[in-house]
């Protein structure tokens, strides 16, 4: 950063902030103590973490400060400009934030368990299909596994639309009877 005369300790009013040329240039320095705090009360109010808004400003500083040819201040306030910038930074960070894995505490995870997927269920299923008649286990495999649908299922078979939704309602009644223990599937032909 460029060296801080006595004059940058002047009232805005009165600080230097126009080059040789006429147009206003950017000092960061300046920029920070006219602008630092309101920019982390944004980042603040935004992310809901101190350290991140914290982490936020310095970058919204760094972007500017690497940008500070593009500033036009016929375009836009020094403070629009910043504010714009923080805003990138503070979507970046919250995009960031939500690809991390969350983390709980100790009293969260202990009530949430990892799914398991138990072996035997998928035994289970396959027993209690095999259990089915032809004609209901024909339509579970072909709509539920496959992704048939009836009308595709009532043209390949000649059987109509409506019979085949009865053995699946039927199957399905049944295989869920089977799963929860309340049933053995005993679907006749309907």
């Amino acid at each position: 950063m460029p060296e801080r005369s006595d004059r940058d300790d002047a009232p805005a009013g009165e600080r230097p902030d126009r080059s040789a040329s006429g147009i206003r240039a950017f000092d960061a320095a300046r920029a920070f103590d006219d602008h630092g705090s309101a920019l982390l009360g944004f980042a603040v109010n935004a992310l809901r973490d101190r350290p991140l808004a914290e982490d936020c400003v310095q970058e919204t500083f760094l972007r500017a400060w690497r940008s500070r040819d593009r500033f036009d201040h016929d375009r836009a306030s020094e403070r629009t400009w910043l504010f714009a910038i923080a805003r990138n930074v503070i979507t970046d960070a919250l995009r960031a934030r939500s690809r991390l894995p969350r983390i709980g505490n100790d009293d969260e995870l202990e009530g949430r368990s990892a799914p398991v997927n138990d072996p035997l269920d998928r035994l289970q299923i396959v027993e209690g299909l095999a259990r089915l008649s032809d004609p209901h286990r024909e339509v579970i495999l072909a709509v539920h596994v496959q992704g048939r649908t009836y009308q595709e299922l009532s043209v390949a078979t000649g059987v109509p639309v409506a019979t085949w939704r009865t053995r699946a309602y039927h199957a399905l009644r049944s295989m869920r009877r089977y799963l929860e223990g309340t049933e053995e599937p005993d679907v006749s032909t309907r």
